[in-house]
């Protein structure tokens, strides 16, 4: 990966010319993101994010932090004690530089010998699984990361509504989806073109099931304004 993503957040935070991206996906067309977006505060973040940090407790391990907008109102609005991890080095040096004490280039799935209160996964934290069939390893793997008494609060989206209707009412599916959550993802930055990317949204009910059958209890805590919704996982 050329991790475009990454780059684009450094270039943000070091006033690099930063440009917006170029998003598309398997189910939607070209459209522009502004990088400032991942800079936001808490003011400007949707309620389903808002609602996840004043649940946040205890020691906390944000996954796929980005920018580090989330861990940055945990640290220092709420002090807590957050670790932010991301793959993308370039998002985690601009999150050093936005002032996070514990920010570092870590893939959860190789993450050891910690564990937490409260694991954050927001901004479709189901997206970095790609496919459903990895949802198990990645819903065992935070569980196994986790304190008695812990929480996992993670936010998703079911994109149903993106599909037509057929004659009959119901939605017309693709027939090469497995579930029809998983999406390819694409980004351009400044003239680059990323490797695509298998992005998974997962609605609510596939969430809950695969929970249980994991071993872990799922409560819907909030529903957002557009689909989306807030989800605390716990043992």
């Amino acid at each position: 990966m050329k991790d475009l993503f990454g780059k684009a957040i450094l270039d943000y935070q070091t006033n690099n010319n930063p440009e917006d991206l170029i998003t598309e996906t398997s189910i939607s067309e070209e459209d522009e993101m502004s990088v400032a977006y991942l800079f936001r505060s808490y003011d400007e973040m949707p309620k389903v994010e808002q609602k996840a940090l004043q649940l946040a407790k205890g020691k906390v391990l944000d996954v796929g932090c980005g920018a580090g907008s989330h861990s940055l109102t945990l640290q220092n609005d709420r002090n807590l004690d957050v670790t932010s991890i991301d793959i993308s080095e370039k998002a985690i040096q601009a999150c050093t530089l936005r002032g996070l004490k514990q920010a570092k280039v870590q893939d959860l799935m190789t993450l050891e010998n910690e564990t937490f209160d409260t694991i954050i996964v927001l901004m479709n934290g189901p997206g970095i699984c790609g496919k459903l069939k990895n949802i198990p390893a990645f819903l065992l793997k935070l569980k196994s990361l986790l304190n008695p008494g812990g929480q996992i609060l993670m936010d998703s989206s079911d994109i149903i509504y993106m599909f037509d209707e057929d004659e009959d009412g119901g939605k017309w599916i693709p027939s090469e989806n497995e579930y029809y959550g998983e999406t390819i993802f694409n980004i351009t930055y400044k003239g680059e073109k990323e490797a695509p990317l298998d992005w998974l949204f997962l609605d609510y009910n596939t969430l809950q099931n695969a929970a249980f059958a994991n071993g872990l209890q799922c409560e819907l805590i909030l529903e957002g304004e557009h689909y989306d919704y807030l989800a605390k996982l716990s043992i």
